[in-house]
């Protein structure tokens, strides 16, 4: 019957009673304990976790025979009725299990028929439950002053550590409170109340430990956690209901690291009125938020110091524009060289500026970003169909967005509203290949398949410019503390409201935001001035904590080449080009084309104008010039950068006497036939030139094939699909040539 009754199924202790809601970090420190729903601190610790230090103070003090009876014991038992009832001083002699049965079943124990109902209710426990069960579930509901239940809550309030953590001295101190807890402790140890019983349970562990008790000690009076107080806000309230242990991403080691960083730099720069900070630190590698700031100061009225600030809708400024490049690299719109005008532009009714209200002229897609050019930026996202922005941001899980309309182009300049969480969100995006992923802010929560956002093509190129942005003190002679690249980008909200940084640190996303709840706007919240020089504060000292992990290094996806282009057009050089330099391009999707800004003019020696076919070798050179329209003439003379203008072309110059290639392979109406089970199969493409031509560019419709100079001959091409294939050759003069081809593939 004993056997029957121990193994039949039966509940835990644990579960009679309700518990607080502990919330514990990734490195295992708790950062919270809730009031359970009977309003009483309860955090159930296993006895694994307990000293045995601690255990054995209880035992001694309270049942030294616990684990030689079963449930009651009769000595005790008999010996404190006759002193109750006969001797005038009275005395309870319940067992660890009569305890326990009292405070589970909420018995009155002060009359005789109340004592031996408490005895038979620890006969029955201690047939359903071990021992070892038995002494857990007392010491973790044992009542120690006020609305304090258990050893878990009580020596973190008291003594302000772990139970494991708990000195002899301390656990002797616990276990006299127990007995007496209304007048012993309360939130605080009342050393007069239970010094007597202290010291008559001292001497008797002193018999068994010689010189092993230490002093009492109090600690600090009423010392729970609250450690990253808006992310546990955050945690609970989308987990209402929901008791006992919550194991939370956050690292408490970076949570401090983030959270001195930001009390540093406000001491700094306090007097710009820089009194407010959010962060969010994020782990790319498995999307998990390892640090949350909401603000500089919870407790601090001043800034509505409660306001979670990851969670606040705020206008994002520049900080969308590498989304606008990465949505056009997958649109064909341009590649990081292409050659942007950032010159005075209206956009119907909407004209744009630039922050700094000057305007660079022609700017490589590269650079624009990175400088964070408002034209360009604006002119590029007009470019995009599908996605737009603004479906780019729906997709994301960009939440209460207006109406596409209600934004138009201002979008593309912070016009809408984010919050740190959604904008960390897009950022791990480019690190993660183009996939977005939920964000997790608990542990053990099955990681999610992620929805395409970009190809991961884009998001590489994308992440290669930004990591080319220099950081704001770098001139040149200071190193780089930072042993992990960083790709990062600053935006700053119309008014001054709001000041950015957001980027890729290592494996991490990083999202630092100055400003002010109530929205009042300050010059001091400038991206590049005020938050980028505090995110990199935080990079650096992550760094230094944390540069031992292995970041994986940026590799090209298979879809992505080099190519070399001209410097000042950004286009394929042609024969007249003086300066190139390489560049990312996706084939299939970025637009390639030969370059026009260089042109050689005949000049006649005798009048030093340009001249007319056929030139004479003795009265004719030629000069190379760049023919830029007239508009990017004046913003380069006005930026005191002229540019040296061509001369007038007399008509016969615009006529181009030479021949464009003629194209000998492929071969006229042929339909060519490929097995798919020998890869090697391919066209050889060949075409004679002019005598004036060194290199050509195949084409297969708008997706370059390839570059190949006229002395090498043939180029291989093998086709990516079936059908009809448009091929043009153009040389290093912009001749073109074209032919239809038919292809298809057999097994």
């Amino acid at each position: 019957m004993l056997a029957a009754l121990r193994l039949w199924p039966h509940p835990p202790l644990s579960q009679r009673v309700p518990l607080s809601t502990a919330v514990w970090s990734a490195d295992g420190e708790l950062l919270r304990v809730t009031l359970a729903t009977d309003d009483q601190y309860r955090l159930w610790t296993p006895l694994s976790a307990m000293p045995p230090a601690l255990v054995e103070a209880f035992l001694l003090k309270e049942d030294r025979w616990f684990y030689w009876h079963a449930g009651v014991n009769p000595i005790a038992f008999t010996r404190a009725g006759f002193r109750t009832f006969f001797g005038g001083a009275r005395q309870g002699g319940s067992t660890l299990t009569m305890q326990l049965a009292r405070m589970i079943y909420r018995l009155n124990t002060k009359t005789p028929c109340g004592k031996l109902q408490q005895a038979g209710a620890a006969v029955w426990l201690e047939a359903r439950y071990s021992k070892r069960e038995l002494l857990e579930a007392y010491l973790n509901l044992a009542p120690f002053g006020g609305n304090i239940q258990g050893v878990g809550a009580a020596t973190r309030i008291y003594f302000g550590k772990a139970p494991d953590r708990v000195k002899p001295g301390e656990a002797l101190t616990l276990a006299v409170i127990p007995q007496h807890p209304s007048a012993r402790a309360g939130r605080t140890i009342h050393l007069t109340g239970l010094l007597p019983a202290r010291s008559r349970l001292v001497k008797q562990w002193s018999a068994r430990h010689p010189g092993g008790e230490s002093p009492v000690e109090t600690g600090a009076p009423f010392a729970l956690p609250q450690l990253a107080p808006h992310f546990v806000d955050a945690l609970l309230g989308e987990r209402t209901g929901r008791s006992g242990r919550i194991d939370a991403t956050l690292d408490a080691g970076l949570q401090r690291l983030v959270e001195r960083q930001i009390q540093r730099y406000i001491g700094q720069y306090g007097e710009r009125g820089i009194r407010n900070v959010a962060a969010l630190l994020m782990d790319t590698r498995d999307m998990s938020a390892k640090a949350w700031v909401g603000s500089a100061d919870y407790r601090n009225e001043a800034i509505d110091g409660q306001v979670n600030g990851v969670l606040a809708k705020r206008s994002p400024g520049s900080t969308l524009k590498p989304f606008i490049y990465a949505l056009a690299l997958d649109q064909g719109v341009l590649h990081p060289q292409t050659i942007l005008r950032d010159a005075p532009t209206a956009f119907g009714p909407f004209t744009p500026e630039n922050f700094d209200g000057r305007f660079f002229g022609p700017v490589s897609a590269e650079e624009a970003l990175i400088r964070s050019r408002n034209v360009p930026a604006v002119w590029v996202a007009t470019q995009l169909k599908q996605p737009s922005l603004y479906q780019f941001l729906q997709s994301a899980g960009v939440s209460r967005l207006k109406p596409e309309p209600y934004y138009g182009l201002a979008l593309a300049l912070g016009g809408g509203e984010v919050t740190m969480e959604e904008l960390a969100g897009m950022y791990a995006v480019l690190a993660n290949q183009g996939v977005l992923h939920r964000i997790r802010v608990e542990r053990g929560t099955a990681p999610d398949q992620g929805v395409r956002l970009l190809s991961p093509e884009a998001a590489f190129v994308t992440l290669d410019m930004l990591r080319r942005n220099p950081r704001p003190d770098e001139d040149g002679t200071i190193p780089v503390r930072s042993r992990w690249p960083v790709a990062w980008k600053t935006g700053t909200s119309w008014g001054f409201r709001d000041a950015w940084s957001a980027g890729i640190v290592g494996p991490y996303v990083l999202v630092v935001w100055i400003g002010d709840f109530s929205g009042k706007g300050n010059a001091s919240f400038v991206g590049v001035e005020a938050a980028a020089p505090l995110f990199f504060r935080i990079a650096d000292a992550l760094n230094l904590e944390r540069g031992a992990e292995a970041v994986p290094p940026l590799v090209p996806p298979p879809g992505v080449s080099r190519v070399t282009v001209c410097a000042a057009s950004g286009d394929l050089p042609n024969a007249w080009c003086p300066h190139t330099l390489d560049t990312w391009y996706i084939p299939g999707k970025s637009p390639i084309r030969v370059s026009q800004l260089h042109r050689a003019v005949a000049i006649d020696a005798r009048t030093g104008r340009p001249g007319c076919p056929p030139y004479s070798p003795e009265t004719t050179r030629f000069e190379v010039y760049e023919f830029w329209p007239s508009d990017m003439l004046k913003l380069f003379r006005e930026a005191g950068m002229p540019r040296r203008r061509p001369p007038s072309l007399p008509d016969c110059a615009n006529v181009d006497t030479a021949e464009a290639p003629r194209i000998s392979s492929p071969l006229r109406s042929v339909s060519y036939t490929f097995r798919r089970s020998l890869p090697m199969e391919v066209i050889a493409l060949e075409a004679s030139a002019a005598a004036d031509v060194r290199n050509v560019f195949w084409f297969d419709g708008a997706a370059l094939i390839g570059k190949a100079a006229v002395s090498d001959g043939a180029l291989a091409w093998r086709p990516s699909a079936d059908g009809a294939h448009l091929l043009r050759i153009i040389d290093d003069h912009g001749r073109v040539a074209e032919r239809d081809v038919q292809v298809q593939f057999a097994p």
